[in-house]
């Protein structure tokens, strides 16, 4: 149980842990005054009698129905009984009447408001009815009766309002509370749900970006390697030995993104420097002409844009070899006044991007009518990625005309930006993507 939870029975508890004090002194001030008064030994002691018999009434009966702050015929019977034991009391020594300030609350704590104001204001006449019944008390005795009677009714009234008002707070707060708990424990466990699921989106962009990419890569090559290895060793050892270094480089990747660390072609190089592998790389892998250029002043970066814009290569790269039909490829990292970006443009067969974005829209949700084969984690994943950092992805392509995927990033606080997959993504970025990943 939260620390929430305990508090409002804990709080409810402490207060009547102070009435109870209240009603103990109560108790005790009246049996006091009741003991000196000048009344025979024997009404004494048989008030004294009747006020200490309410004291295991409360106890046993009263108290639990007060702290359950609900009604039923035990709370009248409660009450009945009340009355029985205080009329008897002050019937025989008037000074009784001074329990009705113990009586009185209680009273107020066992019924409803209106109920209990009746039933306030009868006590405080029990006790000018008992004088009158009795007989030989004065003019002025009795005048002095009635308006102390009256100002207990006033106070009976004031005090009970209060008392009702105290309780029906106390269990407002004992709810608010208990709601509390419960939109803490709903939020924790949403907060845990997306945790997961943002986990699971990065792995799953990780993969797609890494091992995926790499083992295609890697089928890739060793088909051709298969293919060459009786008429041209030479060159089916080349290939296998492309594939030993790409296998050697997905095993770091896939450490690097398990221990979520920077990936590994960025531990110690530069951004530019792992972009001319990547072409380098890919020139090897496919016999395009891949060629890769620095525009600008070459300056640090945050590693999250670092980490966006390789990605962005790969993946931009990856589509190059398996959709363009391409002969060359560009690869341009531009340096500009407060942003960076990143360029890359193929010769390819290119595509139709309003029949692709069309072709979009009535795809499947789950991705299966995207033209990529690759369940969404194609440039949708890269734009995605982009977003994060609050850079801006855009394709430009017509058929017969190849392909540019450019990203800009602008640079300030690119780096504080929030990560994950409900970061905020551009509508344009989103579409143009749409469009080029269901058609590549």
């Amino acid at each position: 149980m939260t620390r929430e939870a305990r508090r409002a029975p804990e709080a409810r508890v402490r207060w009547f842990g102070l009435w109870d004090s209240y009603f103990v002194i109560c108790y005790l001030v009246t049996t006091g005054l009741v003991f000196t008064s000048a009344v025979p030994q024997t009404a004494r002691l048989i008030a004294i009698g009747a006020l200490t018999l309410i004291v295991p009434w409360y106890a046993g009966i009263g108290r639990p129905l007060m702290l359950r702050h609900e009604s039923d015929r035990r709370n009248g019977f409660f009450v009945g009984g009340l009355f029985v034991l205080f009329g008897l009391a002050t019937a025989v020594d008037l000074t009784s009447a001074f329990s009705l300030f113990a009586i009185v609350p209680m009273l107020m704590m066992s019924l409803a408001a209106r109920p209990a104001v009746v039933a306030a204001v009868l006590g405080n006449l029990v006790p000018v009815t008992m004088l009158w019944l009795q007989g030989g008390a004065t003019a002025p005795l009795m005048l002095f009766v009635l308006l102390a009677s009256l100002l207990g009714v006033a106070l009976s009234v004031l005090l009970g309002l209060w008392i009702k008002r105290v309780v029906r707070q106390n269990r407002e707060h004992a709810e608010l509370i208990e709601e509390l708990r419960r939109n803490r424990e709903q939020v924790a466990r949403l907060s845990h749900q997306a945790g997961i699921s943002a986990e699971r989106e990065r792995l799953a962009r990780e993969i797609h970006d890494t091992l995926a990419q790499s083992l295609t890569s890697i089928i890739s090559l060793v088909q051709a390697a298969d293919a060459e290895v009786e008429g041209a060793p030479a060159v089916a050892r080349k290939h296998l030995a492309l594939v030993g270094r790409m296998a050697t480089e997905s095993l770091a990747e896939a450490r690097a993104f398990v221990a979520d660390r920077t990936p590994a072609s960025l531990q110690e190089s530069s951004l530019a420097q792992a972009l001319r592998r990547q072409a380098d790389g890919l020139a090897a892998q496919t016999g395009l002409l891949a060629r890769f250029a620095v525009e600008g002043d070459e300056r640090p970066l945050p590693m999250a844009v670092n980490v966006v814009l390789l990605r962005a290569a790969q993946e931009a790269g990856t589509n190059v070899r398996k959709h363009a039909d391409a002969r060359a490829v560009d690869l341009v990292l531009r340096y500009g006044e407060g942003q960076v970006g990143l360029r890359v443009t193929d010769d390819g067969k290119g595509f139709d991007a309003t029949e692709a974005e069309r072709g979009a829209a009535e795809a499947a949700p789950d991705g299966s009518g995207s033209g990529d084969g690759d369940s969404g984690f194609g440039l949708r994943g890269m734009a995605a990625r982009v977003a994060e950092i609050g850079g801006v992805l855009s394709v430009v392509s017509r058929r017969g005309a190849g392909t540019a995927v450019e990203v800009k990033v602008p640079l300030d606080g690119a780096a504080g930006r929030p990560s994950g997959p409900s970061a905020p993504r551009p509508e344009t970025a989103r579409r143009l993507t749409e469009a080029a990943d269901d058609g590549r």
